[in-house]
């Protein structure tokens, strides 16, 4: 039974004095589980008498005859109008608070639902479900459809209106599973379905599949309509939940879990669950590249739910088509490097049916291509996708629950698969019109560049139509987005997916000439932004935008043409380094190469003349920089978003080692120490990072194409580096150790067995929490 205590006091006046005897007696049974543990035990002449007085409008009586009704054995087919009856006292109160507005449980008043769940309610509808599953001797209780639906129905009602309903059902393992062997009824399947999905967004743990009786004819049972609805419930037993910077979830801690266990995790047990049901991958991949027909304005609902269905179908297609590709990615590392296998997760270790879907990666993103997906999008940006701007809603990022409407949920859908289109398709330039890769190829041809062959490759029929394509609509969108609004994130996602990998000059200029960098600048600088995550993808959308093209630092110099907005740009960096450390490795890097280039007249003018590209070219703010990024980060608080600040560390001194200063670079650190009067502190948690930085990167199932891509800088030079720096040599001028006086050396313990998760193994300074990463 659900309880709520804000739910009481808000009642407790209407119900008057009279009424707290009751519920004490309700709360001491429960809590002792000896005397009353629900209102329906009290006699009907008591709740008779107090209905009067409390407006239970007859529930509790109605709840004791529906006790008294449902006992083993008996007769359920009797018990109908009285479901019933419950039925339309609690539907009118679920009504009204879907209708306004989508308000909190906290924020509406449903008294008949709050009484319903409080008098036992909830736990007797359950049981009276599950009846057929309990009895063991005599004839099964026979449930008619009918009243299995309105039983799902009340259940529904009671997570929308009451607080704690929905957690106390998600808690009930054997109901949740209960609820999916009723999907195989397809009268009651869209009731079960809708019941099973609120339930699951709330659980704590993702539900194991493979527990759940007959899955696999389950799931092959289903028509396409009815697949595309249960793809809505996998999506949330498939993806990893975002842990966010939570200790247990450190690299560290998820590196010991491997070690200590053997065991997948539940989303990816349940991926490979999923994957070794026959033919699911073949009827996913068919309803992923279905045709969605063009709506018209009058159906345009009716097509907006089409539609959220569609992306949720080919969400997961995409979720399980990413294992595929790592596990085909180790299958090429493996055979270089034998002794990896050992250490190898037990993910990766899948059936050969994990062979189909990589097969099919290329095949399902060339289908969609060619069902015009991405044109048809195009054409219903307008008026469907993006046709009015939902306002008040909340920052909501991937893998979060939320209550947000089918819109903005339909929207951020819309954004991650566009990001997803961008990052898999071996052909992202579908994203543009035909004028629009005209002028791609006038920018490599006035650049003298070699057009890429991507681009060359594009099959000018599957583009999008017009004159506009998805990007620039999609850009011009974001432009007019209020500035903390939650979609910015994922608009600057789906667009820096666009840009990821190795940087294209004519791509960055494409998107120079339409303002991108320029609104970015504005909302940085000037806009007043305070969200860390929208100011973190802007942060990483300008570092790929500006990534070795001088035009782009032309550009910034022409907008940040005072001191004053300098000013307030490092300041926006420097308040979060960890949201910003991206566009810090994109300057540094670009910075080397200007310097290499004295032969461009373009480019030494805009050297000169730029106060960015200036600030940085002084050693002693990349230091500053490298300083802070060395501090800011441990061993014990790396996690996979914040793992990057190690990176950009490592880029710095790269570069510096390329032009033979890796001593100057590590000397200031020792200086560094000493003025800080912390010895050893700097110069010793960097060793533990970089150690942990071969033990992370150098596993063969770690992708570091990523890093290759992303700096120009091969990975066996990042090897070397960190093979370097951590060189035993004491004379060694670029082995950290030649740096740490005898007295505070601390280099020789295993990074596992580090002490307190916040404070440096060799001084007492502590490093500070990571408050937005």
């Amino acid at each position: 039974m659900a309880t709520r205590s804000s739910g009481f006091s808000r009642t407790q006046t209407s119900r008057g004095n009279s009424c707290k005897n009751i519920f004490n007696k309700i709360r001491q049974g429960q809590i002792r589980g000896v005397g009353l543990t629900r209102g329906s035990q009290f006699p009907v002449a008591l709740l008779e008498e107090r209905d009067k007085r409390a407006q239970w409008q007859g529930i509790p009586v109605l709840l004791r005859r529906l006790h008294e009704s449902s006992h083993p054995n008996s007769d359920l087919s009797k018990i109908h109008s009285m479901v019933m009856e419950l039925s339309s006292l609690l539907s009118m109160e679920a009504m009204s608070f879907v209708t306004e507005e989508r308000k909190t449980p906290q924020e509406s008043i449903s008294p008949n639902t709050y009484t319903f769940d409080l008098f036992g309610g909830v736990d007797l509808f359950v049981e009276i479900l599950m009846r057929p599953t309990l009895t063991v001797q005599g004839d099964l209780p026979i449930l008619s459809d009918d009243l299995i639906k309105d039983c799902l129905s009340v259940l529904y009602n009671c997570c929308i209106c009451t607080e704690g309903v929905t957690k106390s059902l998600a808690a009930r393992e054997d109901f949740v599973t209960f609820l999916f062997t009723l999907m195989s009824n397809k009268k009651i399947f869209l009731q079960t379905a809708t019941l099973i999905e609120d339930i699951l967004s709330v659980r704590k743990e993702i539900i194991q599949l493979e527990e759940i009786p007959n899955l696999a004819s389950l799931v092959q049972s289903f028509n396409q309509q009815q697949l595309a609805n249960f793809c809505r419930i996998l999506s949330v037993t498939i993806s990893e939940p975002d842990v966010g910077v939570d200790d247990k979830h450190t690299l560290l801690a998820r590196s010991t879990q491997q070690k200590t266990s053997t065991c997948p995790s539940r989303a990816e047990s349940n991926q490979v669950t999923l994957v070794n049901i026959p033919g699911f991958i073949e009827r996913l991949c068919k309803l992923a590249t279905r045709k969605v027909t063009e709506a018209a304005d009058a159906s345009a609902r009716l097509e907006l739910e089409d539609w959220h269905s569609w992306l949720d179908n080919a969400l997961v297609l995409d979720a399980l088509m990413q294992l595929a590709i790592e596990e085909a990615e180790q299958s090429s590392t493996e055979s270089s490097d034998e002794s990896s296998l050992s250490s190898r997760p037990l993910r990766h270790r899948l059936p050969q049916s994990m062979k189909i879907i990589f097969t099919l990666v290329t095949q399902v993103h060339r289908m969609l291509a060619e069902f015009k997906l991405i044109p048809g999008l195009n054409n219903l940006f307008d008026k469907l996708i993006w046709r009015r701007q939902p306002s008040g809603h909340v920052l909501h990022r991937q893998n979060q629950n939320c209550d947000c409407s089918p819109e903005i949920s339909f929207k951020i859908q819309f954004l991650r698969l566009l990001q997803s289109f961008s990052d898999h398709h071996e052909n992202k330039y579908l994203l543009l019109s035909g004028q629009e890769l005209n002028e791609l190829s006038d920018i490599y041809l006035n650049a003298n560049v070699f057009e890429m062959e991507a681009l060359n490759n594009t099959d000018r029929n599957l583009v999008c139509d017009g004159k506009k394509g998805l990007l620039t609509r999609l850009i011009s969108v974001m432009k007019k987005e209020p500035i903390d609004s939650s979609f910015r994130f994922w608009q600057a996602r789906a667009v820096e997916s666009f840009l990821r990998g190795t940087p294209s000059y004519a791509d960055q200029v494409f998107l120079l000439r339409r303002g991108l960098l320029e609104h970015i600048l504005y909302c940085i600088i000037d806009s007043g932004c305070k969200s860390h995550d929208v100011l973190q993808s802007y942060f990483d959308l300008l570092g790929e935008l500006m990534k070795f093209n001088i035009d782009a630092f032309k550009r910034f110099n022409k907008y940040v043409n005072t001191e004053e907005k300098f000013q307030m740009f490092l300041t926006q960096i420097n308040s979060s380094l960890v949201d910003s450390n991206m566009l810090v490795r994109c300057i540094v890097l670009s910075l080397d190469r200007f310097e290499s280039q004295t032969n461009d007249v373009k480019v030494v003018e805009v050297f000169s003349e730029c106060r960015l590209l200036s600030h940085m070219a002084q050693v002693e703010n990349r230091l500053s920089f490298l300083f802070r990024l060395t501090s800011i980060i441990n061993v014990q608080t790396l996690t996979q978003e914040n793992v990057s600040c190690l990176n950009t560390s490592l880029v710095i001194l790269m570069l510096a080692r390329r032009r033979d200063k890796l001593p100057l670079y590590l000397s200031a650190l020792r200086e560094k120490e000493y003025a800080e009067k912390y010895p050893g502190c700097l110069l010793n948690n960097f060793h533990n990072l970089l150690r942990f930085w071969q033990h992370h990167y150098l596993n063969k199932d770690k992708d570091s194409t990523c890093l290759e891509n992303s700096s120009c800088i091969p990975f066996t030079y990042w090897k070397e580096t960190v093979s370097v720096l951590l060189g035993s040599g004491r004379s060694s001028r670029c082995a950290i150790a030649s740096y740490i006086d005898e007295a505070y050396r601390d280099l020789d313990r295993d990074f596992l067995e580090l002490p307190s998760p916040f404070r440096s193994p060799c001084t007492g300074l502590f490093f500070p929490r990571l408050s937005s990463v």
